[in-house]
């Protein structure tokens, strides 16, 4: 079994900055790739940004220069948002290819993180 865990969603006014964590647990063998999308209710899920376990990140267009994914380490990746706008506001999930000790690879999410940007 694998759980992927969230944490640091919050209240944050505009141009303030948050980091989001994500650590996978449980039976793991390796962690392909780690991603942040996140939601808006009503909308449809968007992807925010990828990293590798080589550590190649990609960044929608929107995020880059202001989102910074880090490298996968010990299972757990973090996401540091800075100059936040109140569009940011959303849902966060974090998303792995995870290959389990069975060496089945298997797509997880997490619960999902609450990001609010407002004065």
């Amino acid at each position: 079994q694998v759980e992927l865990a969230e944490s640091g969603g919050g209240l944050v006014e505009p141009g303030g900055s948050l980091r989001l964590s994500c650590a996978a647990s449980g039976s793991i063998f390796m962690v392909w790739a780690m991603s942040w999308y996140r939601q808006v209710p009503g909308k449809q899920r968007e992807l925010v940004a990828t990293v590798t376990s080589g550590g190649t990140a990609n960044y929608a267009d929107s995020m880059k220069g202001r989102f910074t994914i880090s490298e996968i380490t010990q299972n757990t990746m973090y996401l540091q948002m800075n100059t936040l706008k109140p569009e940011d506001t959303a849902v966060y999930y974090c998303n792995a290819d995870i290959e389990d000790t069975d060496q089945y690879s298997i797509e997880y999410w997490g619960q999902g993180a609450l990001v609010i940007v407002s004065a």
